[in-house]
C-alpha cells in the first residue's frame, strides 16, 4: 500500500487529517485518545502519534479498519505501514506524518509512548460516553 503524499498535504491540512483520525476512533468508541505532536522535537520519527485503546482485541482492529477505510474513502490516502491485526495487540496505521497507535490496553501500559514521547505536546480527548 502506498499513499500520494502531495495530495495528502495539499488538498488535507494536518489537522483535518487529524481530526478525521481522532472521528474514526470514536466512530468505533476508542478510549483515551491522545495527540502527540512531535513536530518540535528535532529525533521525532513523525510528526504526530495519535494513540488510543480498544477494550478487546476484536475493538482494537475494528478501530484499526474504521480509520484505514474513512481516510481512504474521505481523503483518498492509504497509510504506507498498516500492520498488528493479525493479533490485535498493537495496530499500527503510518501516514509518514501521522502514525497511529491502536492498543490492547494491557500493551499500552507496557509500551508506554507516552512517556517515551513525554516532550510532546499533547492533546487529550474525553471518551465518549
Amino acid at each position: 500500500m502506498s499513499i500520494d503524499k502531495g495530495r495528502q498535504t495539499e488538498q488535507f491540512s494536518i489537522e483535518a487529517l487529524n481530526d478525521l483520525i481522532i472521528d474514526s476512533i470514536r466512530d468505533i468508541k476508542g478510549k483515551k485518545i491522545m495527540k502527540l505532536d512531535l513536530r518540535h522535537l528535532d529525533d521525532a520519527p513523525t510528526d504526530f502519534f495519535i494513540i488510543c485503546e480498544g477494550e478487546s482485541t476484536v475493538q482494537v482492529k475494528s478501530i484499526a479498519d474504521n480509520i484505514y477505510l474513512r481516510m481512504k474513502k474521505e481523503t483518498d490516502n492509504l497509510p504506507s505501514h498498516f500492520e498488528g491485526t493479525a493479533g490485535a495487540r498493537w495496530v499500527l496505521v503510518d501516514y509518514f506524518n501521522i502514525v497511529v497507535h491502536v492498543f490492547h490496553p494491557e500493551a499500552r501500559e507496557f509500551y508506554q509512548l507516552e512517556e517515551l514521547w513525554s516532550d510532546a505536546i499533547i492533546t487529550e480527548y474525553k471518551d465518549l460516553d
